[in-house]
């Protein structure tokens, strides 16, 4: 993600909007509905293969897993969505519960539709036991504003876990 970036000639406006975003920050959570979780197979070959699933009121918000990996049998994955109470925030997991996967990730990318990524993180081994999550070293990994996904020649190939919450997107009138 893009460092936020200060300008100088509306000085009462950065104030006014790092008050905002303190105040946001600082409110209690919010309700999150029933994870919505499906079990899915990663499937090893070097082939690209796709698994979404969509969340919300009218299926708003659409989570998908794109990747290519070799090496080993297929793994069972799970991918989670929720959505806040007042569905103006969704959250997309996708991880192998057995915590670290075996297979050499050629590649991947979760996207979002229908939001905006506020956060998203990349994890070479996921929490299982008592281990816990190890996340991807940051130049591995980029995120967007619609995706998380490897960076060619940095990735060392190593994927256990994705996490994203994003906020709705802002629709024009």
């Amino acid at each position: 993600m893009a460092a936020p970036s200060a300008r100088r000639d509306g000085g009462s406006a950065s104030l006014w909007a790092a008050l905002l975003l303190a105040a946001v920050a600082l409110r209690p959570a919010r309700a999150v509905s029933e994870p919505t979780t499906v079990a899915f197979d990663v499937r090893p070959g070097g082939v690209v293969h796709s698994f979404s699933q969509s969340v919300g009121p009218g299926d708003k918000y659409t989570c998908a897993f794109t990747y290519a990996s070799q090496g080993g049998t297929n793994e069972k994955w799970q991918m989670s969505l929720g959505t806040s109470e007042d569905h103006q925030h969704f959250t997309c997991t996708i991880w192998r519960p057995q915590g670290k996967s075996y297979l050499y990730f050629t590649q991947f990318k979760a996207e979002v539709r229908g939001a905006e990524i506020e956060y998203g993180m990349a994890y070479s081994k996921a929490a299982f036991e008592r281990e816990s999550d190890v996340p991807l070293k940051s130049e591995e990994f980029e995120v967007t504003k619609t995706a998380v996904s490897h960076r060619p020649g940095a990735f060392k190939a190593e994927l256990s876990k994705l996490v994203i919450v994003a906020k709705a997107a802002r629709s024009e009138l």
